[in-house]
């Protein structure tokens, strides 16, 4: 099979945080320090992913700001032609600090919002962060930087009115509003964080009318709670299909959960050129095209629509990665999600410890 270039990496530096969001969905065992890349292995790595085509780079964690080297990282990805987008919380992020990094080639900020007012954010962020987040939107958008504004979705913040609201006063470019995806400490927290078929019904109309309003001022991406929709969401345009991700210890990944799938081999930077990694990996190359597909994948007139679902969902619900997806209406399996959504929520959520060096 003939496999494209990959056009985007998310490198992500470190597992530092200093929020602790229950719907984080890094993995339960984080990277701890000593175990990061250093500098010059992920200048290596850039390197690397410009050689094999990677055009857009994007600069998360963790948060990408406890890396003193964040500056030296930005300069590479800009120098070698890259798109450079820092994916934060704002925490750290001074005008200072700014204007070195713009300096040095940084081309667009991804900010985080926990939600539409202190109160709610701060409670799910474990911390006072979002007047914070307020204070760094303007200093994005005083020196001319577009600003994407990502808010994850769940139970407790569910008032999509007042996102939008909130991220026109930001001044976004551009507002992500992502329902939550089970992986890492949100599968710990599902039962909590779960929205309700009300809340969902009641944001859809919203969203489709802020969408329209809006249009070539502020685009708004939308991404669903699938355990409720008929169809799963297209799982990044195919696995290995255009992204891939590098971990703060040179794991590579297909998509940024692949790690749940514990019976995929695990490539890194360190022992395997990344090139080798994307073409000729056995990880990268398990669910490319149509071929490791089983029925009802194999013969539905979906299948290159949403390329069976998401394979770290089939693999963390049903122990298989290559089955369908169970959120499919066409799976056999669907009524593992049914017994999901009747499940009673849990109270309250558990919030992530900090994430610290170690």
């Amino acid at each position: 099979m003939d496999v494209a270039p990959p056009l985007g990496m998310l490198a992500e530096l470190t597992h530092r945080c200093p929020l602790h969001c229950p719907y984080c969905s890094n993995p339960i065992e984080l990277v701890g320090r000593r175990d990061e890349l250093t500098t010059a292995q992920w200048l290596d790595v850039l390197d690397a992913a410009r050689d094999i085509g990677v055009l857009q780079v994007h600069l998360s964690g963790g948060e990408p700001l406890a890396r003193p080297d964040l500056p030296a990282l930005v300069s590479r990805a800009s120098e070698l032609g890259c798109y450079v987008n820092l994916v934060t919380s704002g925490l750290g992020l001074t005008a200072e600090r700014l204007d070195d990094l713009v300096d040095r080639g940084l081309a667009h900020v991804q900010l985080s919002v926990q939600g539409p007012d202190a109160a709610h954010a701060d409670r799910i962020a474990g911390a006072r962060a979002h007047s914070r987040k307020l204070d760094v939107a303007a200093l994005i958008k005083d020196r001319d930087l577009p600003l994407t504004v990502n808010v994850v979705l769940h139970r407790a913040n569910h008032d999509v009115a007042a996102l939008i609201a909130l991220a026109e006063r930001m001044g976004a470019d551009r507002l992500e509003l992502a329902n939550t995806q089970y992986y890492g400490w949100a599968l710990r927290n599902r039962e909590a964080l779960m929205p309700t078929p009300a809340q969902l019904a009641a944001a859809a109309p919203v969203v489709r009318a802020a969408i329209d309003r809006l249009r070539g001022t502020m685009e708004i991406v939308y991404v669903v709670a699938d355990y409720y929709e008929p169809f799963p969401k297209p799982c990044m345009y195919g696995w290995g299909a255009r992204q891939l991700t590098v971990a703060p210890n040179g794991d590579v990944l297909p998509c940024p959960a692949a790690s749940v799938i514990t019976t995929l081999p695990v490539e890194n930077v360190l022992s395997r050129p990344l090139r080798e990694i994307w073409y000729d990996s056995t990880s990268f190359n398990a669910y490319r095209g149509e071929e490791w597909m089983s029925e009802p994948c194999r013969t539905c007139d979906r299948r290159a629509v949403d390329f069976g679902g998401c394979r770290c969902q089939a693999f963390q619900l049903l122990g298989d990665a290559a089955a369908t997806d169970p959120v499919c209406s066409r799976s056999p399996n669907r009524g593992v999600v049914d017994l999901l959504l009747e499940a009673p929520p849990a109270a309250e959520f558990v919030m992530r410890g900090p994430v610290v060096a170690r």
